[in-house]
């Protein structure tokens, strides 16, 4: 109950900043949102993108999954909470920039690296890695014998730029790229230093940026 109590001691401090202390905030956000940003970002509860950038309730429209990856383009039945964010995001809100933030000491990449994940019987987090398995394949190719944590590093930088791709298979997202009204970005949370690079084309890496 001791964190229970403590998240109804947070929202209680939520209605003092948001509600009582400044009324008028959430007037425009109770009939609408224009959030001009799309984050893709990790369900690892050390990457919270509203808390990490300072942002108020209304300024980022975010998707949180394991390992922050964007499944491809397809049509087929099923459920495609991924997908229906994007088309929501895009189509509707008219985001002008998506951003996929990876980070360092993720799970989901290190039982990509790892193995399967013996806890999960379900199967859920390994075929959802499966996604994430060019990765694994491009880096063991580009970079054989490294070690396991260098290994996992480069794994999750190149799971953004996997997911960047994937973006472009959705054909109105690729459409909004083409036309200059959206614009995609690879950004990684270093974990360890604290520090968050991003994606350069020009340069084939990721520079970092904070």
């Amino acid at each position: 109950m001791e964190d229970i109590e403590k998240f109804i001691h947070g929202f209680r401090q939520f209605q003092e900043s948001y509600f009582r202390g400044d009324r008028h905030f959430f007037t425009p956000l109770k009939t609408e949102q224009k959030p001009n940003t799309l984050i893709i970002g990790c369900s690892d509860s050390r990457v919270d993108p509203s808390l990490m950038f300072g942002c108020d309730p209304g300024e980022l429209f975010v998707v949180r999954n394991v390992a922050n990856l964007v499944p491809p383009f397809e049509e087929s039945g099923g459920f495609h909470g991924v997908s229906a964010a994007l088309e929501f995001a895009v189509l509707t809100l008219k985001v002008k920039h998506i951003i996929v933030m990876g980070h360092a000491r993720c799970g989901g990449i290190g039982a990509l690296v790892n193995g399967l994940c013996p806890a999960c019987d379900a199967g859920f987090i390994n075929n959802w890695m499966k996604i994430a398995d060019k990765a694994l394949e491009r880096v063991s190719r580009d970079m054989p014998g490294v070690g396991p944590d260098v290994l996992a590093r480069e794994c999750e930088k190149e799971a953004i730029l996997i997911s960047l791709d994937n973006l472009m298979s959705f054909p109105w997202i690729r459409a909004q790229v083409e036309a200059g009204l959206v614009m995609l970005h690879g950004w990684y949370f270093d974990i360890d230093s604290g520090t968050l690079s991003q994606y350069s084309k020009e340069s084939g890496r990721f520079e970092e940026i904070a």
